[in-house]
């Protein structure tokens, strides 16, 4: 027998206000047209004032446990892949687990960017299998509209604030490819390219900064390194593009989706998509496309996916687990 890492339920929640393409133009000098054409953004969703990353990760928790039929008591551990936690300290994963009522198990913050969940996925994973947590929320939850530089067109069109939550639990299996579950991980990061994708703030600082990013040096790097870091989990488990169901990608860019999704020779017709209503929602996006999908119908029992993102550090990963 193994232990495998099963996904027992999904949410999300994305904040009320909804800010389309056309909004911009008058913060910035774009165009609705210039958006959709380099990004395929159409909209996305900015957090309301006085509202946290911590409350944004708290109802796609709620929604997640209420999928999977449990409470917070049925819960062992917290992760939280975020960059923009409501303080240095406490975590905001120690927050949610207040705030949903969890008086018992661990929880900490995963900090890998737009790469974070995959990254608190394969933490996750780790842990149900040394026996160290039977249940992990894994959570990624993000607040990007309060780090951009509203004179920066091209940054400041691209991101968007939500969450997303899943629930994983043991389970045994047989050992092969056919499991449910997680079946493979492949995690990097490279220091060298920091520079390429950072916020100048911080304790160097005094300040939280914005985002700053080297946009073209960021899509070679991520077109080049996805369907690297894909087919790198896949051959582990002796799968390939063509086993898969479903690419689930981080919703940064849908150029960068559809060149990875090429290169994976994964038709898009097998990508879940949902870059043009969320904008890039960093380590929210894989968890708020895995919800949508689901909801979508998309997503089904038994379907083999493969999750990828690429973040600053760079950082970058994947996952295969099925459905």
């Amino acid at each position: 027998m193994t232990i495998r890492a099963v996904v027992k339920g999904v949410g999300h929640y994305l904040p009320d206000r909804i800010v389309p393409n056309a909004d911009l133009e008058a913060l910035v000098e774009t165009t609705d047209e210039w958006i959709r054409t380099r990004s395929g953004i159409e909209r996305r969703h900015y957090a309301a004032e006085g509202q946290t990353t911590a409350d944004l990760g708290t109802r796609a928790a709620l929604a997640a446990l209420a999928d999977a039929g449990l409470q917070a008591a049925d819960i062992d551990a917290i992760i939280v892949a975020t960059s923009t936690a409501d303080f240095t300290f406490p975590s905001c994963a120690t927050t949610i687990q207040a705030n949903i009522g969890m008086t018992r198990g661990f929880a900490f913050d995963v900090q890998a960017v737009c790469a974070g969940f995959v990254f608190a996925l394969t933490n996750a994973n780790a842990l149900i299998l040394t026996g160290q947590a039977k249940r992990v929320l894994v959570i990624g939850a993000e607040i990007f509209s309060r780090l951009m530089d509203w004179k920066d067109r091209s940054t400041c069109v691209l991101f968007g604030d939500g969450a997303g939550a899943l629930v994983l639990e043991a389970a045994t299996g047989t050992g092969e490819n056919t499991d449910r579950g997680i079946l493979a991980t492949d995690l990097n990061s490279d220091g060298r390219y920091g520079k390429l994708l950072y916020v100048d703030g911080g304790s160097s600082t005094g300040t939280t900064g914005h985002l700053r990013m080297e946009g073209k040096e960021v899509f070679r790097h991520a077109v080049e390194k996805l369907a690297e870091t894909a087919h790198t989990a896949l051959d582990k488990i002796g799968m390939t593009g063509g086993d898969v169901d479903w690419i689930v990608p981080h919703q940064a860019n849908i150029r960068i989706i559809e060149a990875t999704a090429k290169r994976m020779q994964v038709p898009m017709d097998h990508v879940v998509v949902t870059v043009q209503d969320h904008g890039n929602t960093s380590a929210a996006s894989i968890p708020l496309a895995l919800s949508v999908g689901k909801a979508r119908g998309q997503i089904k029992t038994g379907d083999l996916l493969v999750t990828e993102a690429i973040g600053g550090g760079l950082a970058w990963g994947s996952v295969v687990l099925r459905w």
